[in-house]
């Protein structure tokens, strides 16, 4: 999931030393303004979580259980609240919004009623002894999350480490600093002292909290730049990393679909919020024989999705992106592809960008080999479903991939060669609940969500027992 946020770069929303100032990408507003982290917070919030491990450590799993239940039920009366400032800060649709908010609640309530049930096992051993493996808390963890669904993702990662009997500090993108305040604020009033403790700041705290002593395990949802520092520091801090990062997915469209009908799908795989999702369509392998008829229903998908209002098709979250997206579709054109609608930047307030279709598009350009992370379709035209599957894992990243097809043995191929965490099929989004996966490659390593993450966020202990023997006197058995 994209998060331009790295460790190494200034935030370009701050304008001065003491707050994190958020602009509307709607209107170009002062969005919030929130109040940056000093050196001494970024220690304390680490501190206090260290002090709260032990107590919550041995807090009884229902017990934990029940109060994420509350802070489910406390965040619900705040919804909206938390669902127009994420509006306010990143442009996100409003109905996107609120719905993000409330499958992140979900979420929680889902590992308030998993964390109870997470259980080791009974192994066999010899006769007469037992031997079995019971999970243990990690300790503190160092949650840093994204812009783009920013509730739904922090809560999913939260959830799971709370419930298990771990205490986090928690930073979320400078890009909606406000939104995450608020949330650790509502969450903190829920739960003990210390359980969670939130920290705002950009990529510069991002790095003090890296260099605090104590932490155990980096849990992250973001760019791969900052995946790869985590892990980098990891190899000398040994903390556990938990990492979902970049994604390049592609969608291979086969020669025996309806063409309106996969059209359908690669748009809203490719312009869902503004194309800001981990999971968008950001390559698209189409069947020589459906490519004409794919690419013209494709472009209608795109032109509507640009018409609409502001609240229907948000805006970029900022101009540093709809920089970074102009730049792709710029190099895409200079090495020969044919813009079909959309490609450039509009003028007037906010940072809008059309929902861009691209063809004639060739393996080499930055559309095809990076995340755009904006409303971009950049088409291939392949001569075969063989060809397409191989080009879409043809990749460094191993997100998730789609194949649009009616042939079931296809299908069957496409989950056993493509290198990624998340094979669809006839559907660009949707899963079962509870589902986790393990990216790979660039896309990062270890399950993210499901009950999976309860694993990633505990250690697990073996035991052996047998009984002592019989104590013994000078003057026999006793």
């Amino acid at each position: 999931m994209k998060d331009t946020m790295t460790l190494a770069s200034p935030s370009p929303t701050a304008t001065d030393a003491d707050h994190l100032v958020v602009t509307d990408p709607v209107d170009g507003s002062i969005a919030t303004t929130t109040p940056r982290s000093t050196p001494e917070d970024v220690e304390n919030a680490v501190a206090r979580a260290r002090a709260a491990a032990p107590a919550w450590a041995r807090t009884a799993p229902a017990e934990r259980g029940a109060l994420l239940h509350a802070a489910a039920a406390h965040l619900r009366a705040h919804a909206q609240e938390l669902a127009d400032l994420n509006t306010r800060e990143t442009g996100k649709v409003p109905g996107d919004a609120l719905g993000g908010v409330e499958a992140g609640i979900g979420t929680l309530v889902q590992y308030a009623e998993l964390g109870p049930v997470h259980r080791g096992e009974a192994l066999r051993g010899q006769f007469g002894a037992a031997d079995w493996s019971v999970p243990h808390p990690r300790g503190v963890v160092l949650a840093l999350t994204p812009w783009n669904d920013p509730v739904a993702v922090a809560l999913g990662i939260l959830g799971a480490a709370i419930v298990t009997g771990n205490t986090v500090v928690h930073k979320g993108s400078e890009r909606c600093p406000g939104t995450i305040a608020r949330l650790n604020a509502l969450l903190a009033e829920v739960l003990p002292d210390g359980v969670l403790v939130g920290v705002d700041g950009d990529a510069s705290t991002g790095e003090a909290l890296l260099q605090q002593d104590g932490i155990d395990v980096y849990a992250h949802v973001g760019s791969t730049a900052t995946g790869d520092r985590l892990t980098e520091v990891a190899a000398t801090t040994r903390a556990h990393v938990i990492r979902e990062n970049g994604g390049n997915d592609a969608v291979v469209v086969d020669a025996d679909v309806d063409p309106t009908w996969a059209a359908a799908q690669v748009a809203l795989g490719a312009f869902a919020n503004t194309g800001q999702i981990c999971t968008s369509v950001e390559r698209v392998y189409v069947h020589r024989d459906l490519a004409e008829e794919f690419t013209a229903a494709l472009v209608a998908e795109a032109e509507r999705r640009t018409a609409s209002p502001a609240a229907e098709f948000g805006p970029l979250v900022d101009d540093r992106l709809r920089r970074t997206v102009q730049s792709h579709v710029d190099d895409a054109v200079q090495r020969g592809a044919t813009v079909r609608t959309g490609g450039v930047t509009p003028g007037g307030t906010g940072t809008f960008y059309p929902a861009t279709v691209l063809t004639d598009c060739a393996d080499e350009m930055l559309v095809m080999t990076e995340e755009t992370f904006g409303p971009i379709a950049p088409v291939r035209v392949v001569e075969s479903f063989d060809e397409g599957l191989r080009l879409a894992a043809a990749d460094r990243y191993g997100l998730a991939a789609t194949v649009l097809t009616g042939d079931t043995g296809n299908a069957l191929r496409a989950a056993a060669e493509l290198p990624v965490g998340t094979v669809k099929v006839n559907a660009v989004f949707g899963g079962a609940p509870g589902g986790s996966a393990q990216p790979r490659g660039a896309s990062g390593a270890g399950f993210g969500y499901g009950p999976h993450l309860l694993d990633e966020m505990t250690t697990t202990t073996v035991v052996h027992l047998e009984p002592a023997p019989a104590r013994t006197t000078s003057g026999g058995t006793r």
